[in-house]
């Protein structure tokens, strides 16, 4: 420990030790601390009040999990604030993943010539989409999401995956095919059986 710590530093230190050593006490503590500033900052962010609790909740549980490899001789506001902004911006990679198959769901509905609110696309529906897309393996779910979401071609994605165009193709027919299984085995059939007669007008 540096002789020449301010007391507030040395306090600081002290609560990371008792932190790392498991101490509820300190956990607390700290929470009492940083808790609102880290939501208002987490609030002026996302503009959601429900979200940068979400967030807040994941920041401390993190904290926690994590104590152990704190370093105590960096910044540990800046530490908390950088978890914090790194939760935010992971919050809108996720949603905006979300928008992107939305809107890979409206085009569908265009091109089966279908009313777009005909597909209901909800959160709940677009949630069972990505679970049925998530069921894939490994490698057709990389060619679906490539072609599907992304909107690259066969040819750019047989040279991203060094694989042909064959190959993509009888991965993008199955993965149509699983995709429509999984959602027809769906209890609300009567929702998602549209969306899964709309991806087999893709094949």
């Amino acid at each position: 420990m540096q002789t020449n710590q301010k007391p507030v530093e040395r306090q600081e230190e002290t609560l990371l030790l008792h932190l790392q050593q498991g101490k509820e006490t300190a956990f607390t503590e700290i929470y009492n601390q940083y808790s609102k500033p880290l939501f208002l900052k987490m609030l002026r962010m996302t503009g959601d009040t429900e979200i940068a609790k979400e967030l807040l909740q994941d920041l401390f549980l993190k904290l926690w999990e994590h104590r152990q490899i704190i370093d105590p001789n960096l910044s540990f506001k800046s530490y908390l604030y950088t978890i914090g902004v790194n939760l935010v911006y992971d919050y809108f990679r996720k949603e905006a993943k979300n928008k992107q198959l939305s809107a890979h769901l409206l085009a569908m509905a265009v091109d089966a010539d279908l009313q777009t609110d005909e597909l209901l696309i909800s959160k709940e529906n677009i949630n069972m989409v990505r679970k049925a897309i998530d069921q894939l393996s490994p490698q057709r779910k990389k060619v679906y999401m490539l072609c599907k979401l992304e909107g690259k071609s066969y040819q750019e994605v047989s040279e991203e995956l060094q694989i042909s165009t064959s190959t993509i193709h009888d991965h993008i027919v199955k993965a149509n095919s699983s995709i429509k299984k999984y959602l027809l085995s769906h209890p609300d059939f009567a929702v998602y059986a549209l969306i899964a007669g709309v991806l087999m007008k893709g094949m």
